[in-house]
């Protein structure tokens, strides 16, 4: 079910495309800027409330939902939306940056699936900021 939009690196861990995972580069997109490019896959009363970019991929926390948005192809005209309801995140883990690793690493369990969804950040964003947006959502 997961496996149009994620890859297994050579530990079996789940990541979210191959150029991210390499370059582990991420950062907070101002909501302002990208409401009305994803107006149409919001449902009626949903809101965006945070989103961080992943290379061209975006990570979109709505008052609802985690949105996983792949771009995929050169052109970046093919996009995946992939979306998981709050109560279907089991549980996740997060890893800080250390002296010689220098990427934070973010584990999202789905219900009915072993394998996490895997993502890497370089040590510029705050992990622990996102493991409380994360926290926030699926606490409630």
């Amino acid at each position: 079910m997961y496996n149009d939009i994620v890859d297994f690196n050579d530990e079996g861990v789940v990541t979210l495309g191959f150029l991210d995972s390499v370059l582990g580069n991420a950062s907070e997109v101002d909501i302002s800027a990208i409401q009305n490019d994803y107006a149409r896959i919001l449902a009626n009363n949903e809101r965006i409330e945070k989103a961080y970019r992943l290379i061209r991929d975006m990570f979109i926390f709505t008052d609802k939902r985690l949105i996983l948005v792949n771009i995929q192809g050169i052109t970046g005209k093919k996009v995946e939306y992939h979306s998981i309801p709050y109560r279907a995140i089991t549980h996740f883990s997060i890893e800080t940056a250390g002296h010689f690793d220098l990427d934070a690493e973010l584990k999202i369990w789905i219900s009915g699936t072993d394998t996490p969804i895997e993502k890497k950040f370089n040590k510029n964003l705050n992990i622990y900021e996102l493991q409380g947006v994360l926290a926030s959502y699926t606490l409630r």
